[in-house]
């Protein structure tokens, strides 16, 4: 007789953190699929840290909140790479981004690692109905191995459809719109159609004359409420992924939520004026020049701007999570699914004279993460453990009792999920390029290390007691064994992200 895991037996070894594991004698896989919690994971594109409980007063998060209070808040999370392609490959196939070969926007890891089980694939493979919409990974046609999902949507963004009209012609006139002999006249074409892109491509910005639901994550969130309603997984427990835009550019959001954010109302930048004397050339990125910014200056009522819409587009992606929440809660399925909701990295807004992404500061590395089990998380907990993205797919199947095929880089974090007060690791680790160099960073419970490319082009910062990273202490005598000591866990870290077995 085949021996199964009931859900309250399997609840009672995560409350006391005990390893599963070695409690049960036949493999998680024996746990009956009816049994089987359900999984909705929403990934974010761009979000920061700005959002959540107490984190950041002035952005309205209604929706995300209330998952706080019925969940647990995780304040230390890291992602693996601060750019979406390589972020998502590693979070998706649990391993570092040395090891998934995915440094960029534009490589596949299809390509690299063509064996490889993507975490929507594990799980459809044991059974459950997998689905996507909107930005999952970051092609439309990326899909790692055998296809990954049983249904897969991808919808147009119909924001500002006049000027993909006029670039369409611009482009069949003149060619494309990234060659130099053609950006002066674009955006001068440009300007004349849209205030809401100031002459830049990217990032546009702005109130829209569309309602929610014309967004295309207005789409994105309707699309998995049908699925709830229509049921098309039928007896399968379902694994969906919703794929949040924004607030990646442009900046566009319907007017109301514009109106959240009085300009005069946001707070100054404090970045000291001298913020760049102790960091290192490859630590900073260029990406604020795209937004109109001068090298270590802010223009102030460009900033607002900026600000505004970008707020602006949190609350209405906050306004669309909830409405899928709230779906879920009414449904049959809210006491049988977990849910998951993080982004792909953080995003700089003029914290050291930064834009966008592509830094190792805590801007860029830390991402928001809520996570819901239900019968497990304490309701209204906050974690300061620290975990890794490349964490949640070990995660994510040991809570619904599968066994990874492949060896996994990262690991389950599932005792915390409990007990928040529960050790995470010693450290996070988070990569970024500058050319052929890497730059590696580990964040302690206290402390950031950097090299970019040598210890002698090193960064130590103090979180406890520099939050905010201005005092770069990499010269400083007294914290001499500190740096010692991290730059042997940086090295063990690199040595583990660079090491990939894929049978277990």
């Amino acid at each position: 007789m085949t021996k199964r895991l009931d859900l309250e037996t399997f609840r009672q070894f995560l409350l006391h953190g005990l390893p599963i594991i070695a409690l049960i004698s036949i493999p998680l896989h024996a746990l009956a699929a009816e049994k089987r919690p359900n999984v909705l994971f929403i990934i974010c594109d761009d979000l920061n840290n700005h959002v959540g409980p107490s984190n950041y007063s002035p952005i309205q998060t209604p929706s995300l909140e209330k998952l706080a209070t019925e969940g647990m808040s995780f304040r230390r999370a890291y992602c693996q790479y601060p750019v979406c392609g390589p972020s998502r490959a590693s979070l998706l196939s649990g391993l570092y981004p040395e090891s998934t070969q995915i440094l960029d926007n534009k490589s596949d890891i299809r390509d690299t690692l063509p064996e490889r089980l993507s975490l929507p694939q594990e799980f459809k493979e044991n059974g459950y109905w997998t689905a996507s919409v909107g930005k999952v990974f970051h092609s439309p046609k990326t899909q790692v191995g055998t296809p990954a999902w049983h249904q897969q949507v991808r919808f147009k963004n119909d924001e500002l459809p006049r000027i993909t009209i006029a670039r369409e012609a611009f482009e069949s006139q003149y060619g494309s719109i990234t060659q130099r002999s053609n950006r002066k006249r674009w955006k001068s074409e440009l300007s004349n159609l849209s205030t809401q892109t100031r002459g830049q491509t990217p990032p546009g910005f702005g109130p829209t004359e569309l309602k929610d639901h014309q967004h295309k994550d207005g789409k994105n969130v309707r699309q998995v409420i049908k699925w709830i309603e229509e049921k098309p997984f039928k007896e399968k427990p379902f694994f969906i992924v919703c794929g949040i835009q924004k607030p990646h550019v442009p900046f566009l959001a319907p007017q109301k939520y514009f109106d959240l954010y009085p300009k005069e109302h946001l707070p100054p930048e404090t970045t000291p004026r001298d913020d760049w004397r102790d960091i290192p050339a490859l630590a900073l990125v260029k990406r604020y020049t795209a937004f109109g910014f001068q090298a270590e200056s802010s223009d102030d009522a460009l900033r607002r701007d900026y600000m505004q819409a970008y707020h602006a587009c949190i609350s209405f992606v906050d306004a669309q999570i909830g409405l899928v929440l709230n779906h879920l809660r009414k449904s049959d399925y809210w006491e049988e699914t977990i849910v998951v909701v993080t982004s792909d990295h953080g995003y700089h807004l003029g914290e050291h004279f930064l834009w966008g992404k592509v830094s190792l500061f805590e801007e860029c590395a830390r991402t928001p993460l809520i996570i819901r089990v239900p019968g497990i998380t304490p309701p209204a907990s906050t974690s300061e453990s620290l975990v890794e993205h490349v964490d949640l797919y070990p995660t994510l199947l040991e809570l619904c009792g599968l066994q990874a095929r492949q060896r996994l880089q990262g690991s389950s974090f599932t005792p915390i999920l409990s007990n928040p007060d529960h050790e995470g690791k010693e450290s996070a680790y988070t990569v970024v390029s500058r050319g052929k160099k890497l730059g590696r960073s580990i964040r302690t419970m206290r402390w950031r290390y950097a090299e970019w490319g040598s210890p002698e082009t090193a960064e130590l910062y103090d979180l406890e007691n520099d939050p905010k990273e201005y005092h770069n202490l990499i010269n400083s005598a007294e914290t001499r064994a500190v740096k010692a000591h991290l730059h042997q866990l940086l090295i063990k870290k690199t040595n583990q992200a660079s090491t990939l077995n894929q049978s277990l």
